[in-house]
């Protein structure tokens, strides 16, 4: 395995690659304002893969590459480089080696021939374009661009300053280029790979489904931001939409593949990033495959 690649896993006849472009410990509260280190040190299961010590997060940023019998899929593209992104100053003007690591990795970005984004928040759309020549470009050219229409509509309407800018350089130019199809949530993407409606994070929020060979995986978006939160269903995200259905989405997935065969991939989830979630009491945790 290159050096480059985090982790990696088979499905059946999908290849499904981790490349990571930023990883970080502590400051969890921004986000998961419940998960203070007092909280989620007595969730012990947690350590030390997914919290230090100190009882502080560790979070990732990662895109994942799913190879299937007759498509290359990027799921979710970071932050990326050059992009104004305050007052989140740890991914404003991002110098990162991403575009060199997906390469180095065996992939090449002119080849890819879908990219799928679960939503459209700044961590999970950036490396959609790339800066060439003062203009944002699409990075993967000869990709179809798949994002959920209530998604699109939501987000290309808003009036929130800093979803306008992320969509200006992240969503628009690929959609002015003539790359982007606008489905629905629950759409198909090829034979072993489809969209799951998981709405609440956002309003077209969707995860990823694998099926291949009998094997099945599921890359969750942000319905579930860290592991903590399998151990405390309750606790929102900061970031949520809507949260009582973020929490309803959320119960009702991981109830679904808990005590299953289903690798869940977490879109950021440090250390193992993929593991199968299992009952633990009223409530579940996530162990390694």
């Amino acid at each position: 395995m290159n050096s480059v690649v985090n982790q990696r896993w088979q499905v059946g006849e999908v290849t499904i690659t981790k490349l990571l472009e930023l990883e970080s410990v502590g400051g969890g509260e921004w986000i998961l304002p419940e998960a203070k280190p007092e909280n989620v040190k007595g969730i012990e299961w947690l350590y030390p893969d997914f919290m230090d010590e100190q009882g502080q997060l560790r979070f990732s940023v990662h895109a994942l590459v799913l190879e299937t019998p007759s498509l290359t899929i990027v799921v979710d593209t970071c932050v990326g480089n050059d992009k104004d992104r305050l007052p989140y100053r740890a991914w404003h003007q991002l110098q990162t080696e991403f575009l060199e690591d997906f390469a180095a990795a065996g992939f090449d970005r002119e080849t890819v021939d879908v990219v799928l984004c679960t939503h459209l928040h700044v961590d999970h759309v950036g490396w959609n374009t790339m800066r060439v020549n003062d203009a944002w470009v699409p990075t993967f050219p000869n990709a179809r661009y798949l994002l959920a229409r209530d998604e699109f509509e939501h987000y290309r309407d808003t009036d929130e300053e800093f979803s306008a800018t992320v969509f200006a350089d992240s969503v628009q130019p690929v959609f002015d280029a003539g790359l982007v199809d606008q489905v629905e949530t629950s759409h198909q993407v090829c034979e072993e790979v489809r969209l799951v409606p998981t709405v609440g994070h956002t309003p077209g929020h969707v995860s990823v489904q694998v099926d291949s060979g009998g094997a099945r995986a599921l890359i969750t978006g942000d319905i579930v931001h860290h592991p903590c939160q399998l151990s405390r269903l309750h606790w929102e995200s900061a970031a949520d939409h809507n949260p009582p259905q973020a929490e309803a989405t959320r119960r009702a997935v991981i109830a679904e593949h808990a005590d299953t065969p289903t690798l869940v991939i977490g879109t950021h989830f440090a250390g193992y990033t993929g593991g199968h979630v299992v009952s633990d009491g009223d409530s579940y945790r996530l162990v390694k495959p």
